[in-house]
């Protein structure tokens, strides 16, 4: 079998983990780039005779130094000996994919063109003559469907006879005479230092015109410095005096007249363009008076979904918990081992795992809403109140609402923001966004107090998380973090019917992660709060004298303001800085007290909880300080542990605030 490693690249929502996803099904796996916080997606299937390595590159518009998804995909490109390059564009928008597509040319990588989301370009009567495209490219250009695998074949025949004979697609380029002459000087130069031709010398020569300071760095290690460097700065004043612009904005000019002469020779369009599908939505679900409300009654109606349909399940799951220990305890002859295998393995782990239907419907949502194109629009939707109440963009929401599923890759998201102050702004944020760990929580004291309305408590704990980071960020840009806020445009990618393939691999994907901190975090604050429980030897298990008892009564009177000042309260709420299910853990494992009661943890909950404490425990939980998972992410990202304390100050307090307010501001009103 020969090997071939093959990378992914495009621009954001062009269908290419769609790609990826059909390509290596299961056979994948996620990472961080070696010494980059950065995700890599690696997959392997096999084809004919040959064994694949694919590597979905980030998705990127360009590959300057602006960003470390950038660096990261050119680095592939130049330094992992990938085989061949699949740069899969969207056929509706090929003027704005082909960019990228352009810098992969200059780059000499070996390509191929998976033209995807042709449906949509047909629809808008756009003509493409592939075989023109291809000779003008001088590579191949295939036509596919991303979510059937149509034309898949024929990508993967044309893969393996392109690594076979690669080419030098840079030679393809044609600049315009007088940037091509003085593109052509420095490569004279930039050649006579073999040390420098790692990568095709135009690339080179471009991006010295660019000032990208990654390359710079590596030219002024040549013995040709000075004099590359010296050409340099005479030609960027030359363009700029023929130009009256700086050397990068002719090269971005073009870069685009080449794509401009692609596509007049290549692509027909009508004279005026009809309105898509997509459009016709938008005027609806981004309508400045509409976009809110509609957005609020989709989260809604997620929350329903997740509660109506996850209940029975999430009650078998606990069936089962419940008969294992029944079957399995008796059996234990050692009374510490059972006392463990009960209350601490069954009554902890298996508490949180009861709520995995909830965890599962929670990501399934999730996905289907990103993949079908609205997520994308429920940041624009609430880019305007953010810029207007805040002063912060968008673009910060991006990140915030990855956080609904998970705060670290929601943390590491931020990176591609441009202005450090607010992507420091985005972080501290991110723990206001109530992730999935605390599903758990909300499920038990819904369940317990608010069992017919648990789908609008949940929402309203939801938008209590959003609301409240508005008003930090707002009190943060105006003190911490003073500053303008970089302008952006937002991409809307095109509604689609979403692939099930790649909707069940998201999930499962981070489903993973669950069940996997389920057995590592989570067991192992089971034990430690079990041990706690059982000693010193003699006590009764869980009960006020035990350690943990002792702990929890010293520390509960800091809460009794909030009104959950019981030391089973104040344990669970230090156990969730380990990871936030461990609270439910806690809980179950203290539960054990009432071994003979089947209401077990909710019993619990009605002994130590009012449905006002139990409403100001869940926002105390949503809004403290965030796992220790986040906060490392956060010590990664910044380099620093400052940025990890000042977060666990602001939301400590922030929490403590909001609980105080909504647990006295209830007794005030008579709920209490």
């Amino acid at each position: 079998m020969t090997k071939l490693i093959v990378g992914l690249a495009g621009n954001p929502n062009v269908g290419k983990t769609t790609v990826f996803n059909q390509l290596t099904g299961m056979r994948q796996h996620v990472g961080n780039w070696p010494g980059k916080t950065v995700e890599r997606a690696e997959g392997h299937f096999s084809h004919g005779s040959y064994d694949y390595d694919v590597v979905d590159l980030p998705g990127n518009y360009a590959l300057s130094a602006h960003s470390i998804e950038e660096i990261v995909s050119r680095d592939f490109i130049v330094d992992d000996d990938s085989d061949v390059i699949i740069n899969v564009v969207d056929a509706a928008n090929l003027e704005r994919n082909l960019y990228l597509t352009v810098q992969m040319m200059e780059l000499g990588a070996n390509l191929v063109l998976a033209l995807n989301m042709n449906d949509f370009a047909k629809k808008k009567e756009h003509i493409i003559n592939i075989d023109l495209m291809s000779e003008l490219l001088g590579f191949p250009v295939i036509e596919i469907n991303a979510k059937n695998k149509g034309g898949f074949e024929e990508l993967l025949t044309t893969v393996e006879r392109q690594s076979s004979k690669p080419i030098d697609t840079s030679a393809k380029l044609a600049y315009g005479a007088e940037l091509k002459e003085h593109l052509a000087d420095l490569q004279e130069l930039i050649e006579k230092d073999s040390d420098l031709l790692d990568v095709p010398s135009i690339w080179t020569a471009i991006k010295l015109l660019e000032k990208d300071s990654i390359v710079i760095q590596k030219v002024q290690k040549s013995s040709m410095s000075s004099r590359i460097m010296v050409e340099v700065d005479k030609v960027s004043k030359h363009l700029h005096d023929i130009f009256n612009e700086g050397a990068e904005e002719v090269v971005a000019n073009a870069r685009y007249a080449f794509i401009d002469g692609l596509m007049a020779e290549a692509v027909s369009k009508p004279a005026v363009e009809k309105p898509t599908t997509s459009d016709k939505i938008d005027r609806i679900l981004t309508n400045r008076i509409l976009a809110i409300p509609i957005f609020i009654i989709i989260m809604w109606l997620v929350f329903q979904v997740v509660f109506v349909v996850g209940a029975p399940f999430q009650e078998l799951i606990d069936g089962w918990f419940t008969t294992l220990g029944e079957i399995i305890v008796p059996h234990i002859p050692n009374a510490y081992l059972a006392s463990f295998v009960q209350n601490g393995l069954i009554g902890g782990v298996g508490s949180v795992l009861t709520f995995l239907p909830i965890i599962i419907l929670m990501f399934l949502c999730l996905s289907i809403l990103e993949d079908c194109g609205y997520l994308a629009r429920a940041a624009f939707t609430l880019d305007l109140v953010m810029h207007k109440l805040v002063g912060l963009h968008g673009k910060a929401f991006i990140p915030m609402i990855l956080g609904f599923g998970c705060g670290v890759p929601a943390i590491m998201a931020t990176r591609t923001m441009e202005n450090e102050s607010d992507r420091l702004l985005a972080m501290m944020l991110i723990p206001f966004m109530s992730c999935t760990a605390r599903l758990p929580i909300y499920a038990i004291f819904t369940a317990a107090f608010f069992a017919n309305n648990e789908g609008n408590v949940l929402l309203s704990i939801y938008l209590l998380g959003i609301v409240v980071a508005l008003i930090v960020a707002a009190i943060l840009k105006r003190t911490l973090f003073k500053g303008l806020s970089s302008p952006f445009v937002m991409e809307l990618p095109s509604y689609k019917v979403p692939s099930l393939k790649g909707v069940l691999l998201h999930t499962w994907e981070k489903v993973k992660g669950f069940i996997k901190k389920a057995g590592t975090i989570i067991l192992a604050a089971v034990v430690i709060i079990w041990i706690l429980s059982s000693f010193p030897l003699g006590v009764a298990y869980g009960s006020q004298e035990s350690l943990l008892g002792i702990i929890g009564t010293a520390i509960a009177p800091v809460f009794e303001p909030l009104g959950f000042g019981t030391w089973q309260a104040a344990v669970a709420i230090i156990a969730g800085l380990l990871a936030k299910e461990a609270i439910v853990g806690t809980l179950g494992t203290l539960a054990g007290l009432e071994e003979d009661d089947e209401e077990g943890i909710t019993k619990l909950a009605h002994d130590v909880f009012t449905p006002l404490s139990s409403f100001s425990f869940m926002a105390f939980s949503l809004l403290y300080i965030p796992c220790f998972a986040a906060l490392g992410a956060i010590k990664q990202e910044t380099n620093s542990w400052k940025w990890p304390l000042t977060m666990s100050a602001i939301t400590l307090v922030t929490a403590y605030i909001v609980s105080f307010l909504i647990y006295n501001i209830g007794v005030l009103a008579g709920f209490g």
